[in-house]
């Protein structure tokens, strides 16, 4: 009799934890709902203030409203400051503020040679220019003058001694730290020689240089540019929606380097003045942002050709090039005379942070795709949770959109849109010219059964 031998023992089989795959779901869709929150109330307390630079010193004036000095402890008589009796309350405001707004020279904290401060109502105007802001807080205040608790400003004069005339001078502050970005600095850099400039700073925004070099302002915009794209999880979900159903390097490249030529097109031109102008703009950039990532996630689920995906990245890297130029706007106040290094160190950074954002994604998307959410099936998953997350975000940024005014479609206006329209068909022609060139379309672009990764 013969004996048939036992079958090998198969080996045993890794598997995933039955509940990761509700838990990732449920993490995703926790994720895009609080993504997709309408915008919460904000309140802005504004400081302003003159940095003034003289061969030999520095000037810092600046005014703080009264109610961010709430731990001085301003002793009061009813409803109203006891002026007379609040000089010690005074002393310990000015010292935060000296704590809170620092000033440096070349990277070395600064200390006040000559102080002094004052209380002033909310009726007055003499911030609008430093000759006339200096000559106020050096007057001393009148008797019997009522300020309401929470109503006027403390104003400041500090000066400065400084090492060297060509030092870099930079600026931090942290007044209120327990308010966070709702406090805001309203800065007028004044330098000995040539034009002043304005500057907004939070105290999320850092040190600052007020006269940056060349070398400086760069590498802070390449910074602000890996920052920008790092904290954008929009840009970062329409880029994960293009790259989804990609199999090759040739189409992934192809699709990346169209999104990326796109949105750097928009973002330079929109430095420039180029994009169009109006309140209505932004809003409109950010639904048609949220609209690329619904739509191509419903693609995804449909059907995806590389040729179109490659028209679609270009199209709507143009959109996301105004929007990644809407972050710059803000930055290129602290470029200094350098602000066109500034704009091209800024579109590098932004190349950067895609580029290391495509290292994480990638290995990420492979091993879901293998382990989580597998075959045809788990890719509808994905693309219906992407589509998800989009939905929302276009609602509300659609809500946003709906109360500004719109353009009047005047003769002006019309031949600018018949001019952006001509302009977009002629590059979709070319761009579908190239890829049919290069004969993409061999390439798979998704899986065709459900046990293909």
């Amino acid at each position: 009799m013969t004996t048939v031998p036992a079958p090998a023992a198969a080996k045993p089989r890794w598997r995933l934890p039955p509940w990761l795959l509700p838990g990732l779901l449920t993490a995703l869709l926790l994720f895009g709902a609080a993504l997709a929150r309408a915008h919460e109330f904000t309140l802005d307390a504004v400081m302003n203030a003159f940095v003034k630079r003289e061969p030999n010193e520095v000037h810092l004036l600046i005014r703080a409203p009264l109610y961010l000095f709430k731990s001085a402890r301003f002793p009061v008589k009813g409803a109203e400051i006891d002026v007379d009796n609040a000089a010690p309350a005074l002393d310990r405001s000015l010292a935060a503020l000296q704590q809170g707004v620092t000033l440096y020279e070349d990277g070395h904290p600064l200390q006040a040679r000559s102080t002094a401060a004052r209380l002033t109502l909310p009726s007055d105007r003499s911030f609008e220019t430093f000759e006339r802001a200096g000559a106020h807080v050096a007057t001393p205040m009148e008797r019997d003058v009522a300020i309401a608790v929470d109503q006027g400003y403390v104003d400041a004069h500090l000066i400065y001694p400084l090492a060297s005339p060509t030092s870099v001078l930079s600026l931090r502050t942290t007044v209120a730290p327990e308010l966070g970005d709702y406090v805001k600095l309203v800065l007028r850099y004044l330098p000995v020689d040539g034009d002043g400039r304005a500057l907004v700073l939070r105290n999320s925004t850092g040190q600052v240089d007020l006269n940056p070099t060349a070398w400086s302002a760069v590498a802070a915009f390449v910074r602000l540019g890996i920052v920008h794209i790092a904290t954008g999880y929009d840009h970062l979900l329409f880029l994960l929606c293009l790259i989804i159903p990609m199999r090759g390097l040739r189409p992934l490249l192809a699709i990346v380097t169209s999104f990326t030529l796109a949105h750097s097109f928009t973002l330079i031109g929109s430095a420039f003045g180029l994009a169009p102008q109006g309140a209505w703009f932004p809003p409109f950039v950010e639904m048609v942002i949220a609209l690329s990532i619904v739509y191509t996630a419903l693609e995804n689920i449909v059907s995806v050709r590389v040729s179109r995906r490659v028209l679609l990245a270009m199209l709507f890297g143009l959109v996301h090039g105004y929007a990644f130029s809407y972050g710059l706007k803000e930055g290129l106040q602290f470029a200094g005379s350098h602000l066109l290094a500034s704009l091209f160190a800024f579109n590098v950074g932004v190349e950067i942070g895609q580029l290391v954002s495509l290292l994480i994604l990638l290995p990420a998307l492979t091993l879901v795709t293998r382990y989580v959410l597998k075959g045809r099936i788990g890719s509808i998953i994905l693309a219906a949770l992407i589509a998800h997350v989009g939905w929302h975000w276009m609602v509300d940024r659609w809500e946003a959109l709906s109360k500004v005014p719109w353009p009047r479609l005047d003769m002006a206006n019309v031949s600018q849109l018949l001019l952006w329209a001509a302009g977009l068909t002629l590059v979709a022609s070319g761009v579908l010219a190239v890829v049919s060139r290069l004969r993409l379309e061999t390439q798979p672009a998704q899986p065709t059964s459900s046990g293909a990764t």
